[in-house]
């Protein structure tokens, strides 16, 4: 009977397949360098994705930017209006469009980026 002091023995326990050779991962980066069937599908992906996003927010900025002038035209009271003396059409279209503009921009580049790392995660997941 081993004393209070004695502790037992560690073993070691390992797979008899230590030695085998470990099989490399074929990454993702070289299907899309070598222009592999799948490496073109990875970028044609990013690429539709990426124009999509570019069309949507150009088509939304088309519309407001040819639907302001539109509206002034249709509903006439809008375009005699002032505020603080300034014609609600000028206000409009050489004050608060620009600083949307901005905005759009902004978010159209954090979607951009986004699109970018989904991207990557999917190549480097493979």
């Amino acid at each position: 009977m081993p004393g209070l002091g004695d502790r037992p023995r560690r073993v070691v326990v390992t797979s008899p397949r230590t030695t085998a050779t470990k099989r490399r991962r074929y990454p993702g980066t070289r299907e899309i360098d070598e222009q592999t069937r799948l490496g073109v599908v990875y970028i044609r992906s990013l690429v539709r994705t990426q124009l999509r996003l570019a069309l949507s927010v150009c088509t939304a900025l088309a519309c407001v930017v040819l639907g302001l002038p539109l509206l002034f035209l249709l509903i006439p009271e809008l375009g005699t209006a002032q505020v603080l003396g300034i014609p609600l059409p000028w206000l409009v279209l050489a004050g608060l469009i620009y600083p949307a503009f901005v905005g759009v921009a902004w978010l159209y580049v954090r979607q951009a980026e986004r699109n970018e790392r989904h991207f990557v995660d999917l190549v480097e997941r493979r």
